[in-house]
């Protein structure tokens, strides 16, 4: 018997992949985002696999795409309180510093 692709798998996948990718890249808050939207979609596929596990496939999907998220918020919520911590701290300025430094040796 042929089983439907199951709704809201794959973009959970691809949200969950993209809030740890941008969670990396653009200092935790737009990996936040993502990872929460990635996370709700996670579950209104896992809910609607639930409730026919029979018809829907692509599970597989949604879990994985639960698991990136949830990988996605916390790497972005622990950058956002370190770039928190950085600029209250006035440490930013040094690493800053620092960095231009090592740009002007190259």
């Amino acid at each position: 018997m042929y089983k439907e692709k199951l709704p809201y798998s794959r973009s959970a996948l691809i949200l969950g992949i993209s809030s740890i990718i941008t969670a990396c890249c653009c200092w935790g808050f737009i990996g936040v985002i993502l990872g929460v939207i990635g996370l709700s979609n996670a579950n209104k596929a896992i809910r609607i696999h639930e409730e026919d596990p029979n018809v829907f496939d692509g599970v597989n999907n949604a879990q994985t795409g639960r698991t990136t998220s949830i990988i996605g918020i916390i790497i972005g919520v622990l950058l956002m309180l370190w770039h928190i911590y950085t600029f209250s701290t006035g440490d930013y300025e040094i690493l800053f510093e620092e960095y231009n430094n090592m740009m002007d040796e190259y």
